[in-house]
């Protein structure tokens, strides 16, 4: 009786899988949903007799109704890059002499696909069985927002045949402009304020508490990325087409082409044509489709080398700038900021919009109650791009530059070369503070949970910080009487502030907030000088002749260091057990075997991935180079190296070692 039951079961859930599939991905229902009802019904009836039986990828959990409080940060096992930004043919037919360059070939051919007007969503499989989703964050960690996910019909919670044991793959949850519209009608319907657009309310749904409300909601998954050590495929292409077969939402907007010509014929084709489908999208996606032309490649510190965004001509709108205000950053730059008329850009209320500098102003001639026209850079950021001289008032005035900080009142500076003004008054001006502590906590640095900008500048309102030093010395009975504070909250602030003491050194050393040291080249200090004191007792010319540290971040080092107040702060960073220098098991993994050597790495290895070779070269003093210069030690050949790159390593006679070379030369 039981293996019959079993047996129902494990059928019901095929059939309800494929009625699935048929319906979300291929949008061709084959049953009534009042019939599909019926079956999901028999099985949730089955499931709660035999609960023996349970399987989390069954169909029937996808209705939702888990509470999820506080949604877990997860570090992403391969980071979720983002892609750098093209406008133009010039600036495509620029990328692929790059990758011409890079892979010493002419024989390219490039995958172009839509590019998604979502939220970036991260899906871990293995054995067949969704696993874990992951938002992109800040493409190093996001949040677990598995519980929600489950709930889109589109995503697979078990694949249909074999593919690869365990795998990740991207893409962009969406809401459909059909959905989005009916979730307004009715929520006008109900005198509720109607969502402003599709993206903002399909990132807002994943993080929504109750499981069971974001499945009520038409939410959607397109996919276009699989990640894996293992992928038995050749191409992008032909990765999708079989991640299509297993069961994934891969849209077939997709095309496969020769030259930049013909993905510039893909290109406008779509900017037409997108005004006719489902969802929003903003621009074409154009990849390298040899996977192993990919892995040589590689990436950039923020964005692959191997693919690029081609943007639509972004949308513009006029309307009036009411007034011109300023704003201070935590580095002390003014920015100035036209307050506009509210006027609809690109599916969102428009207020407020940048006017970069006094040279700007100036080049434009932008004043005040002008009809000033308006547009999205890159579709994000909104930007005044040109005034409307016809509507001018007659009584209108040029623009006078602020002279003094709006927060503190000091007279601003402006260095020669530099385009921004500046308040001089670091340790003093209120943004600035808060500012700085605000970066020191924020993800990419010390990631401290339960600590937002808004509990910042309440601390510091209340004088109970004045640094982030400050941070350290913060007990729970002093946050409590806080406003909208509660003990649980106030000792959740306290456990991320202490558990941030365990943060290595290079993230330490990226939050201090030292002007022009940002992630990647705090990574590269960290690792040359091993800890701050040795930072901090570097000379200008020792900084200077560091790979990649040229005479400005020097001379900004420096002015750190030598500021009474900075070094107080350090000291009393390392008092409370921060990480300020790298740890014993880095530094175990570090050698100077390779140092002063160029390694460039090409073709397919065998023994070491591509990352694992490469990272073995850093972490023994080397240096990676992804093209053959005369000032290349060694190239590194795997099998199917580029035909060019061997003839260019033979004709400037530069070592060529295999894979067991390299090893034997570590060991």
């Amino acid at each position: 009786m039981s293996e019959k039951i079993e047996e129902k079961i494990h059928l019901l859930r095929e059939e309800l899988r494929q009625h699935n599939y048929n319906y979300y991905v291929l949008d061709n229902a084959t049953i009534s949903d009042y019939d599909f009802d019926i079956k999901l019904k028999e099985l949730q009836t089955l499931e709660e007799q035999f609960p023996q039986y349970f399987d989390a990828s069954s169909p029937t959990q996808r209705v939702g109704g888990e509470i999820t409080k506080n949604f877990k940060t997860v570090t992403h096992k391969s980071r979720m890059y983002s892609l750098d930004n093209s406008y133009s043919i010039q600036d495509l037919q620029d990328w692929e002499k790059r990758i011409q360059k890079n892979i010493g070939s002419t024989n390219t051919e490039y995958t172009c696909e839509l590019k998604y007007d979502g939220a970036s969503i991260n899906l871990t499989y293995s054995d067949g069985k969704l696993i874990s989703a992951v938002t992109r964050g800040d493409g190093f960690q996001g949040d677990d927002v598995t519980t929600n996910i489950k709930t889109i019909k589109s995503i697979p919670l078990q694949l249909k045949g074999d593919f690869i044991d365990e795998f990740q793959i991207r893409g962009e949850i969406i809401l459909p402009l059909d959905g989005f519209n009916k979730m307004n009608q009715k929520r006008v319907e109900n005198g509720e304020e109607p969502y402003k657009n599709p993206r903002n309310t399909a990132s807002g749904s994943l993080k929504l508490q109750d499981s069971a409300e974001v499945a009520q909601r038409p939410l959607d998954c397109l996919l276009y990325h699989i990640v894996s050590d293992k992928l038995p495929f050749k191409s992008h292409y032909e990765t999708l087409e079989n991640a299509r077969k297993i069961g994934f939402k891969v849209p077939k907007a997709i095309k496969v082409c020769q030259s930049v010509n013909e993905v510039f014929e893909f290109i406008n084709y779509w900017d037409k044509e997108r005004h006719n489908l489902p969802y929003e999208t903003d621009g074409i996606v154009v990849k390298v489709n040899n996977l192993q032309q990919q892995d040589e490649l590689g990436f950039t510190a923020k964005a692959p080398r191997w693919a690029i965004a081609y943007k639509f001509k972004a949308e513009q709108e006029s309307t009036i700038l009411n007034e011109i205000t300023y704003q201070v950053g935590r580095t002390g730059a003014i920015t100035p900021v036209a307050n506009l008329e509210p006027v609809q850009l690109a599916g969102t209320i428009v207020k407020r919009a940048s006017l970069h500098n006094a040279d700007q102003i100036a080049k434009l001639d932008i004043r005040e109650k002008d009809t000033v026209f308006v547009e999205k850079g890159g579709e994000i950021i909104p930007k005044v791009v040109g005034v409307n001289l016809n509507l001018r008032p007659v009584d209108s005035e040029p623009t006078i530059y602020a002279t003094h900080c709006p927060d503190c009142n000091t007279e601003l500076v402006r260095k020669e070369g530099d385009a921004k003004h500046y308040c001089p008054n670091e340790y003093g001006c209120p943004t600035q503070i808060t500012g700085r502590i605000q970066h020191f906590i924020s993800r990419k640095a010390m990631n401290i949970d339960g600590l937002g900008a808004e509990t910042v500048e309440l601390l510091y309102k209340e004088n109970l910080i004045r640094n982030y030093a400050d941070l350290y010395d913060l007990k729970v009975e002093q946050i409590i009487p806080l406003e909208r504070m509660a003990e649980k909250s106030a000792q959740n602030m306290i456990t991320g502030i202490e558990l941030s003491k365990q943060i290595p050194f290079e993230k330490v050393l990226f939050a201090l907030g030292i002007r022009f040291v940002g992630e990647t080249v705090a990574k590269k200090l960290a690792k040359h000088y091993k800890s701050i004191d040795n930072l901090m007792s570097a000379t200008f010319e020792d900084l200077n002749s560091v790979d990649e540290i040229g005479e400005r971040i020097a001379q900004s080092i420096i002015d750190f260091s030598n500021d009474l107040g900075n070094i107080h702060l350090i000291n009393r960073l390392k008092f409370y057990g921060l990480q300020l220098e790298l740890s014993e098991e880095v530094l175990g993994n570090q050698t100077e075997k390779l140092k002063g050597n160029i390694f460039v790495v090409s073709g397919v290895f065998h023994q070491m991935s591509r990352n694992e070779l490469k990272k073995a070269i850093e972490d023994n003093g080397g240096k990676v180079s992804s093209s053959i210069s005369k000032k290349t030690s060694f190239v590194v050949a795997g099998d199917n190296m580029g035909p060019s790159k061997r003839e260019k390593a033979e004709k400037l006679e530069i070592k060529i070692i295999n894979e067991q070379d390299f090893i034997n030369l570590l060991n």
